[in-house]
């Protein structure tokens, strides 16, 4: 018999050991929580499904499965919690490291980095398919780097029991799920070369670009790929591969051919030595690597890519350095006594057409082309969280933002982890309605704490619903580490009824805590 269903929130013990610290992120319906376990005091990564989903049996069942694999790139799972409070749950080991889709959000990976990673998910990959298990799920979220350069991967088994698809895989089925996870292999390594994903927008990364229906080659997209691995992203992705290559059907096969790619314009790095320590996270003895540098998994690239050498100077940037020539020596002296010319008949001309009008009717004044700047009337605001499950930001707090108390304001949720809103979403925000589209000049907040990152977003001058999505808003000015008083302009052609403050990295309210809030706002225009 199911329990009624209790609410997640931080300082919540799960089956009376594991006390629920911060929520990493929600995905596919399951949360995912840093946990402590108060009996062998150790962090622990507890994911919870409710009880009542209808893949909450496929959900243990593909965890118990995925003990089969042993190999240490996956997290261990630990213990499997079975209806405690209206969740199923599973607790695996815990690995302090990064998202490897939070990494290319920044810049693409150095070759000799791009390589060594897919090559040990490709060799972790491959051990799972000789056991049967497929991961279905590959993306760049689901690898992480450890600041040692440690690679782990998250989600096998898991992900596809809460895939919308037959958990009993047939023979037949098995051939396809393998190929789904070479392909996401291949699309692994182009997104660690260009920061983009092949097949369209996944975890923060851009699409990455075609020509007549087919996907560019790395090289093509970015300057400074190394010939050999773009043969090889060619040889998984391509349909058919080019030059007659050989395709890489096999996740081992992968492994091995990435494992004799070389590099002949990037010497190796230089390590400080290695060493075999005991790691607190993983519970195991690991091999911990020294840089010299920085963590290997974010280290740019070693020789600057002519992609992002300085752009050649403007027309304008030349003209000026003329100037700036010209006006050396005698020929600035020249140069001066034409300008002071120049500007002497300027006056005199001015003063000649004041003489001709004098007795006479005034001159004309230029009429102003608008109306004077003014504070615009909000009929009502509304809280925007699209990216919310619920889709809801506290809204019975909105009119406080519109009131005259300035002690008192519309604020988000409290996120951990990331001022980022603790890498859940993009942002929340508030949708201002000035009950007809306007001319918008300026947007005026009073924020409590420092510092947020705003941007001021709108909708088409002839949209009459408030916004539902971030596909129906256009980014019209960006304001980062702001105070709690900003001002931030707008172009002066935006046009708009609704007004989107947009709160994308949020002040910290306490320990690992962080919390946006507005007190106030106003909406200058014509």
């Amino acid at each position: 018999m199911t329990s009624e269903r209790r609410a997640l929130t931080p300082g919540v013990v799960i089956a009376d050991r594991y006390e629920l610290h911060d929520l990493v992120s929600e995905r596919l319906g399951c949360s995912n929580w840093r946990a402590h376990d108060q009996v062998l005091n150790r962090n622990v990564r507890l994911e919870l499904l409710p009880a009542s989903d209808p893949r909450a049996a496929n959900f243990l069942q593909a965890a118990r499965e995925s003990t089969r694999v042993t190999d240490h790139h996956f997290l261990r799972v630990l213990d499997l919690i079975e209806d405690d409070d209206g969740y199923h749950g599973i607790v695996r080991e815990w690995a302090r490291a990064v998202p490897l889709s939070q990494v290319l959000q920044e810049a693409p990976l150095p070759n000799r980095r791009a390589v060594t990673i897919i090559a040990e998910v490709a060799d972790a990959i491959a051990h799972a398919h000789a056991h049967g298990v497929y991961h279905r799920r590959l993306t760049p979220h689901q690898i992480l780097l450890k600041e040692s350069g440690a690679v782990r991967i998250v989600g096998l088994g898991v992900a596809t029991a809460l895939a919308p698809a037959d958990h009993q895989i047939s023979e037949a089925d098995k051939a396809g799920y393998e190929r789904a996870d070479v392909e996401a292999i291949g699309k692994l390594l182009y997104a660690c070369l260009v920061s983009r994903w092949p097949g369209g927008h996944t975890d923060g990364l851009r699409a990455a670009p075609t020509e007549h229906g087919r996907l560019l080659r790395p090289r093509r997209v970015r300057a400074g790929v190394a010939r050999d691995i773009d043969t090889v992203c060619d040889r998984i992705l391509g349909q058919p591969p080019r030059h007659h290559q050989a395709p890489l059907t096999t996740a081992a096969d992968i492994a091995h051919v990435l494992n004799l790619v070389g590099e002949d314009d990037e010497p190796p790095l230089a390590f400080a030595g290695e060493a075999r320590q005991s790691s607190p996270d993983l519970l195991r003895l690991d091999p911990v690597i020294e840089p010299s540098g920085p963590p290997p998994g974010l280290t740019p690239p070693r020789r600057r890519p002519k992609a992002f050498e300085p752009a050649p100077p403007t027309r304008a940037e030349r003209g000026r350095a003329r100037l700036r020539a010209a006006a050396r020596g005698d020929r600035g002296l020249v140069l001066l006594g034409v300008l002071g010319t120049v500007t002497i008949v300027a006056v005199l001309a001015l003063l000649v057409q004041q003489a001709t009008h004098e007795g006479g009717p005034p001159l004309e004044s230029t009429p102003t082309a608008t109306a004077p700047t003014t504070v615009l009337p909000i009929d009502r605001a509304l809280d925007f969280d699209p990216q919310g499950a619920d889709r809801a930001e506290n809204p019975q707090l909105v009119e406080n933002a519109l009131d005259d108390d300035a002690e008192s304001g519309w604020y988000t949720s409290t996120y951990y982890g990331d001022p980022a809103l603790g890498r859940l979403k993009d942002g929340v925000g508030l949708v201002l309605d000035l009950g007809r589209a306007s001319q918008v000049e300026q947007v005026q907040l009073r924020l409590a704490g420092s510092p947020t990152d705003v941007s001021i977003l709108t909708t088409p001058s002839t949209q009459q619903d408030p916004p539902s999505s971030l596909s129906e808003l256009r980014e019209v000015a960006v304001l980062d580490g702001a105070g709690e008083d900003a001002a931030i302009a707008l172009p002066s052609d935006t046009y708009s009824r609704y007004v989107v403050v947009w709160l994308r990295s949020l002040p910290q309210v306490g320990n690992d805590e962080y919390r946006g809030e507005i007190r106030a706002v106003a909406v200058r225009g014509r």
